[in-house]
């Protein structure tokens, strides 16, 4: 089991969007230190919402305020008009089966994710789900205005109330059953210092390119889970920080949904824990999410099998390394072998 770090960090690093709010010193923040920021939403069939997320962001904090320098969609296969309503609106589109390749394809979010980090030129990158009903600029630039303020945080996640949709309206609360029910309980017994984040599986989180590309991703639902733990071993908690957005309007997902989502996570919770050192696995895991469907006067087992699959750190993808830096000379890599080349610019 990991020792326990303290809670300095995590909770002296927790801030609310409107500590950030201030646009234009933002702006100048990002000038004096000469970093550029990308915006990517990873999407599947979102042409409900991805329009005026593209609009408000574009309008205030590209057109308006030159916080962010491009607004990328990396689609997983849209069957609706996702795609063309965010060119239209202005954004650059990229199907993730059409980047890299020669490397595969695979469904998943985190798929997405990984793919969007070759596509996107950014120093700092931010992720914000295509689904947010009340999307508005503090989503993005109050994460990234600690990364702007402190050179030592890396990685930021958004935090918020999340109202459950009912045919009475929203609740004030009970989203985040996923989190409460299993992640909580896990980080408490092995990582209790990563307990303190409120919205750990939140959507909505930015970092430094020069961290997330030293990372795994999964391609599914265990995306989050293990960034954090990686992060937390590789450089430990004082990297993280988390912003409140105050609330979040969005869909809710069925319990059968949820239930997958925790299959996959669960998943990539083991597979850290044995990476680490921290647990070992005496037998092996089965491959299918097994639920339970009402079928006339039975129940009926419906089994889904889903993906473990990971994809490696950015860095180690060739691709990768010849699109950011510059290839180095015979007589560098004589004086450094262990180096690496220069970050393009």
């Amino acid at each position: 089991m990991s020792a326990n770090k303290g809670d300095s960090a995590l909770m002296g690093q927790t801030f609310h969007n409107s500590d950030f709010a201030d646009k234009r010193k933002l702006v100048e923040l990002k000038a004096k230190k000469g970093l550029t920021i990308s915006l990517a939403f990873p999407t599947l069939n979102e042409e409900q919402t991805i329009a005026k997320e593209i609009l408000v962001l574009k309008t205030e904090l590209m057109d308006r305020f030159p916080l962010i320098d491009e607004i990328v969609v990396i689609d997983s296969g849209s069957q609706d008009r996702t795609q063309t309503i965010a060119m239209e609106f202005g954004a650059k589109v990229f199907s993730a089966e059409e980047v890299l390749k020669r490397h595969g394809s695979f469904k998943g979010k985190g798929e997405n994710l990984w793919k969007s980090l070759y596509v996107l030129s950014g120093d700092i990158v931010v992720w914000i789900d295509a689904d947010i009903a009340n999307i508005g600029p503090k989503f993005l630039y109050g994460l990234v205005g600690p990364l702007l303020a402190y050179d030592h945080i890396g990685y930021v996640k958004a935090f918020y109330e999340r109202p459950m949709r009912s045919e009475k309206g929203l609740s004030a609360s009970g989203g985040g059953r996923v989190t409460e029910i299993l992640i909580r309980p896990l980080f408490s017994l092995f990582y209790p210092e990563l307990a303190l984040l409120v919205q750990p599986l939140s959507g909505e989180y930015a970092g430094r390119r020069s961290i997330l590309e030293q990372l795994p991703f999964s391609v599914g639902y265990g995306v989050e889970v293990g960034h954090l733990i990686d992060l937390y071993h590789m450089f430990g908690a004082q990297v993280l920080a988390q912003v409140d957005m105050d609330t979040r309007i969005h869909r809710n997902q069925s319990i059968q949904s949820l239930s997958r989502m925790g299959f996959g996570i669960l998943n990539t919770f083991l597979s850290r824990l044995e990476k680490y050192g921290e647990a070992r696995l005496l037998s092996e895991l089965g491959k299918e999410h097994i639920s339970l469907a009402h079928a006339a006067d039975f129940r009926e087992a419906i089994r889904e099998e889903i993906s473990r699959q990971e994809r490696p750190p950015m860095r180690t993808v060739s691709e990768y390394m010849e699109r950011f830096y510059e290839p180095r000379t015979k007589e560098a890599i004589s004086r450094d072998p262990g180096g690496r080349g220069r970050w393009k610019r």
